[in-house]
């Protein structure tokens, strides 16, 4: 039989300090720990720039390597993965509110594919990058880590901390400028230690479900899946005025106020059930309920246009007389909206508990939220 032998994989989150990742490289080195064959970095568009100027351009990389005589390893800048959204656009920082959303969801996925191979052990580094980044990548490997996957943070005592001309701790003398103008430190001196972090492996309990929705392993839909896995049959959904949110298992979505306020009037109707008859489609009393929610969200004043209306003036004086009905085209090109906007961060299976069904029919759809749903609302 022949015994597999198992690939070793740093991956890093960094920022703008690029020598965490020679420092992360370093003390696995010189404490006798699992070295890696390939590294891995996730960090941004000016981030790498900072990276690739101090460890290829300027060389600290090769010359760590070179003076430990280090094992060959598989690191170049097409091993260094940036931040990108759906739709491939590159995050340049990560300082937007926006941001954390794409970033959550790169770092889960980068994750994800990175503990799929049963033949590779991963070891990652929480030292570099924003705290959220830390954060991400820890939780990401509490969801997604094996036995033989690791979590570590490194650290250098505090006269070579935030020193930029400090990559690692030489072999021989090396005077660099210190933290301070005029003060010299000595990089032989300098001591790096690495504390490997304890987290729990959640992966075991859910593994079915979190390899068949490995290629879309959004953070948000991560986390749906496992709470729902911890959940009773029923689902709770807050709904937020103030934030313009819908929660469900744990996962905050935030919605629009032309989306948010049809969810909202479906959901207070009897039995939660709005039938387009023809006098629905002919009354202007089922437009005053969507306007209603849609006041007090604070939405677009576009959208008053839309029933005939000047704009939120028109709603607060209640100048009706050129309200416009609510069409079926509007119904469903909305809802369309908000069910993609949902399976964006849930998976499938919950989105189609929480959504709102059409039966269908010609001439009148009926359009009804599951009355098993628990519905809490949070007024202004």
């Amino acid at each position: 039989m022949i015994e597999t032998v198992m690939k070793n994989i740093l991956v890093a989150v960094t920022g703008a300090s690029p020598q965490v990742l020679t420092e992360t490289l370093y003390a696995l080195y010189t404490q006798g720990k699992i070295f890696p064959q390939e590294v891995y970095v996730i960090t941004t568009q000016n981030a790498k720039d900072i990276l690739v100027e101090g460890l290829f351009h300027d060389g600290h990389w090769q010359r760590l390597i070179t003076d430990y005589q280090m094992p060959a390893i598989k690191f170049d800048e097409s091993h260094i993965w940036l931040i990108a959204d759906d739709e491939g656009r590159v995050l340049d920082d990560a300082k937007a509110e926006a941001d954390q959303t794409i970033m959550a969801d790169f770092i889960t996925r980068k994750t994800a594919e990175l503990t799929a191979d049963p033949d590779c052990s991963v070891h990652a580094s929480l030292a570099g990058g924003r705290k959220t980044m830390a954060f991400y990548m820890g939780y990401a490997m509490s969801l997604y880590g094996r036995e033989q996957d690791a979590l570590s943070h490194v650290f250098v005592n505090d006269e070579f901390e935030f020193v930029k001309d400090f990559y690692y701790p030489t072999p021989y003398d090396n005077v660099i400028t210190g933290k301070k103008p005029g003060d010299t430190v000595n990089t032989r001196d300098a001591i790096v230690t690495l504390a490997e972090i304890p987290f729990v492996r959640m992966r075991r309990h859910f593994e079915q479900d979190l390899l068949t929705h490995i290629q879309d392993a959004s953070f948000s839909k991560t986390v749906a899946l496992m709470n729902a896995a911890q959940q009773a049959d029923h689902l709770d959904v807050a709904i937020s005025y103030k934030a313009r949110t819908v929660s469900v298992l744990g996962v905050d979505i935030k919605l629009s106020a032309k989306l948010l306020a049809l969810y909202l009037m479906i959901a207070e109707q009897p039995n939660r059930t709005m039938k387009l008859s023809s006098a629905f489609q002919s009354s202007i009393e089922p437009t005053k309920q969507y306007l209603a929610h849609f006041f007090r969200l604070q939405g677009d004043v576009r959208v008053y246009n839309t029933f005939g209306l000047e704009d939120e003036g028109d709603w607060q004086h209640q100048r009706f007389e050129k309200l416009k009905p609510l069409t079926p085209k509007f119904i469903q090109e909305v809802l369309s909206q908000l069910h993609k906007k949902l399976a964006e961060h849930l998976p499938v299976e919950v989105v189609d508990k929480i959504k709102v069904h059409s039966d269908g029919a010609k001439g009148g759809s009926t359009y009804f939220i599951n009355g098993q749903l628990i519905v809490a609302l949070n007024k202004p």
